[in-house]
């Protein structure tokens, strides 16, 4: 078996959480050290793993014990937090979005190429198998080419604890930076086509969380395909009705829930408040839970319910298999469960690295998908088409 991949980890809030039973169940990576700005997570940290952690990430990268660094920190923070480990000579796995602007987007590529390392950007739920076996399953060629594709979700995403820059578009806030990203990165894959144009329209509807809770957008492809996508974050229906009650993260969920993330944040008298209850609950907070040993996943993550209309069939991803909808019969496609959750960012980073596979999902992908994003909040504030023109062949 190859050496383990060795990871450092910069910030271990929600993102590194969601991640962590990922790394704690897959034996090709290990976590060897770790920053973050919080004592208290830092100390978990290392009382976990036995591993160094730092206070800072010029002192992550400098660490001579890890190979590549995963970037869980802030939106606003990947573009400068990716240069300083490729300086060092550390591959990077970088949360999306990948950044704030293109111009962060091309000083990342720029600096992963400068020093050879590689770049990968995620998770984004374009990673998920399911989607990634609908697109095998449309490049066979059975079902002829791809001409419409509906894809949504509702959630309760705006009423999740939050820091108050997380209410702030402005500052990487908002459902288009958070949300969005995992949405046009599925169609994007789903389509096969480059993007061309874009409208969109923006949902800002509660003056207590000011930013956009909800979008909807139409995106053209050059091979006349289009594809709509919307999305509400206002904590109403829960489009994992429609996903048989299997949540984002894979897990079932119960219809009994409802109104919980609303309620929780009623607690919050401030945003001060708020804030303290958001790390309260991630990594090192006194309210965090460690994923259970036995908590495992029986489903794939996913995006909410997504429908791709071919020239001879409609496919429908779904979290344990993928249902066809033929000219004459509806069958499924069954998946065998998956064993590690998001397993498939760890294969796509390590077949970069240790193989020099070419990624999916590198810095020129998701510079095309922070592209549409960008689109999307010009085309809700001018109510006007924006053209593409940053898109990957």
């Amino acid at each position: 078996m190859p050496p383990q991949l060795r990871l450092g980890i910069a910030g271990l809030g929600r993102a590194f959480s969601l991640m962590l039973p990922t790394f704690l169940a897959d034996a090709r990576v290990a976590l060897a050290a770790a920053c973050d700005p919080r004592a208290t997570a830092r100390e978990q940290f290392a009382r976990d793993f036995g591993a160094p952690v730092h206070e800072d990430v010029e002192a992550l990268a400098a660490d001579p014990s890890i190979d590549a660094i995963y970037i869980a920190s802030p939106h606003q923070f990947h573009a400068r937090h990716t240069e300083i480990a490729a300086a060092h000579g550390k591959h990077v796995l970088v949360e999306k979005p990948m950044a704030l602007s293109l111009d962060e987007c091309d000083r990342m590529i720029a600096a992963c190429e400068r020093a050879g390392v590689c770049l990968i950007v995620g998770h984004c739920h374009s990673f998920d198998l399911p989607y990634l076996k609908t697109r095998e399953l449309i490049d066979r060629g059975e079902f002829g080419a791809v001409r419409m594709i509906h894809a949504l979700n509702y959630t309760d995403y705006l009423y999740r604890p939050r820091r108050p820059e997380e209410l702030d578009t402005a500052e990487g806030g908002g459902a288009v930076f958070s949300q969005a990203a995992h949405q046009v990165d599925i169609v994007r894959l789903l389509a096969g086509s480059r993007p061309t144009v874009l409208r969109a329209a923006l949902g800002s509807w509660d003056p207590r969380r000011p930013t956009e809770g909800a979008y909807s957008a139409m995106l053209w492809f050059e091979s006349g395909a289009y594809a709509s996508l919307s999305y509400s974050g206002y904590g109403h229906f829960d489009s994992d009705e429609w996903m048989d009650w299997t949540g984002e993260m894979g897990n079932r969920r119960s219809p009994e829930d409802y109104g919980g993330a609303r309620r929780k944040l009623a607690a919050a008298a401030s945003p001060e408040e708020e804030a303290r209850a958001k790390a309260a609950a991630t990594y090192g907070g006194p309210a965090y839970r460690a994923p259970a040993a036995d908590e495992a996943r029986r489903r794939y993550q996913h995006f909410g319910p997504i429908i791709v209309s071919c020239e001879r069939a409609d496919l429908r991803p779904m979290a344990d298999g993928i249902l066809v909808y033929g000219d004459e019969q509806r069958r499924r496609v069954p998946l065998s469960a998956p064993a590690v959750p998001r397993h498939e960012v760890i294969d796509e980073w390590v077949d970069a690295i240790r193989l020099g596979v070419a990624p999916r999902h590198d810095g020129r992908w998701a510079k095309g998908t922070l592209e549409i994003c960008l689109a999307m909040l010009d085309s809700g504030a001018r109510r006007a088409d924006v053209a593409l023109r940053h898109q990957p062949a």
